[in-house]
């Protein structure tokens, strides 16, 4: 049975934590560990903590030794010793089979990667020392799901509720590499993965914001293979002070430096030509970004009036040019959902790949 490391940052959420952390000791699976990391809270969240640790000895109540959110990440981390990481904040609640859901989803992949690898070995006459089906094969894969936001202080906003539906459309898709350009498709607090794999992709080691987003692009980066479960597997909070409403860093959610600097790691292929379709505030936003990298690119539109207009040195054409060309590669800064839906007939139609020849960045 694995173990799971829990790590917890605790910064000024007594009023919700002790509701978290019942649903933590409440799992239905229960070989967990918890380190509980109070990021100098100006409430009684240690106090918390420490009732909560003198009663399970599975939880940790640890005070962080070096303020802020990924220091506190890193040093619950560098305490643990599960063999699965999972990521949990203090003002959220798991569904009571969270846990247990997830290892099963993550030990029947793993099942069957270790009868898939002994299949191949048992094909070969000769096998190397450090390759004998009696060693563990590596892991390679990350479970996930969906979730679901909930309110104290009124009904939730319409965009959470987008983005809820988004992402069990991409469980039930399995589409996590062609739509994470778009937003994070694996929430912070909704994943599992085997500590090797974690510790292979850099884990909570970046200083980089938003730091899920950034872990997000680079367990697929890394080459996870990501496994989404059509169910809900996170009751997200939201509330007027939470810190993705309130941080400087999150006032431009778009974040649109995060994705084209893993879009030129991951995907850019400098031998065919890149399209960048839209040509307002995004459009704009994300040619400044792209034009530091490179001096040619193709930007379309279907507005008349900026189409023949030179915008940052590059001419803007109609989208019909997409016909045009050979092979292109497509970045799309349209954000209207019935413009993308046009948008995507329109390169469908063109026997074009989405998350091969086309992304959409907003």
């Amino acid at each position: 049975m694995y173990k799971i490391s829990i790590i917890l940052p605790v910064k000024n959420t007594a009023k919700y934590l002790t509701e978290c952390l019942d649903s933590i000791c409440s799992q239905s699976y229960q070989n967990w560990e918890l380190l509980a990391v109070d990021d100098e809270s100006s409430d009684n969240c240690f106090a918390i903590l420490q009732e909560y640790s003198q009663k399970d000895e599975r939880i940790f109540a640890l005070k962080n030794p070096n303020p802020g959110l990924l220091n506190a990440l890193r040093y619950g981390y560098s305490l643990s010793d599960g063999e699965l990481i999972h990521r949990m904040d203090s003002d959220d609640i798991m569904p009571l089979d969270k846990l247990e859901v997830m290892v099963a989803g993550f030990d029947k992949l793993n099942q069957h990667d270790k009868l898939t690898q002994h299949d191949k070995l048992n094909q070969h006459e000769s096998v190397s020392q450090h390759n004998t089906p009696n060693q563990p094969v590596s892991k390679g894969f990350l479970v996930t799901g969906a979730t679901e936001y909930f309110s104290d202080e009124g009904p939730v906003g319409d965009g959470f509720k987008r983005y809820d539906k988004w992402l069990m459309d991409i469980a039930k898709n399995q589409s996590y590499k062609k739509e994470v350009y778009k937003e994070c498709v694996i929430p912070s607090n909704c994943w599992l993965v085997h500590r090797d794999d974690f510790d292979r992709i850099g884990g909570f080691e970046y200083d980089t914001f938003p730091e899920d987003y950034d872990l997000c692009f680079r367990f697929i980066a890394g080459g996870l293979k990501i496994i989404g479960l059509p169910k809900v597997l996170h009751h997200w909070r939201d509330r007027s002070d939470r810190i993705s409403r309130n941080w400087e860093v999150y006032k431009d959610n778009r974040f649109f430096e995060l994705k084209v600097n893993y879009f030129y790691k991951m995907d850019r292929d400098f031998s065919r030509p890149l399209v960048l379709w839209g040509a307002g505030k995004n459009g704009k936003d994300l040619a400044k970004l792209i034009l530091a990298r490179e001096k040619e690119i193709e930007w379309v539109c279907d507005n008349e009036k900026k189409i023949g207009k030179d915008i940052y040195g590059v001419r803007m054409k109609h989208y019909s040019l997409m016909e045009e060309l050979t092979n292109p590669q497509i970045i799309i800064a349209v954000a209207s959902p019935d413009g993308q839906k046009e948008i995507q007939k329109e390169l469908d139609d063109l026997e074009l790949v989405k998350g091969k020849d086309y992304w959409f960045f907003a």
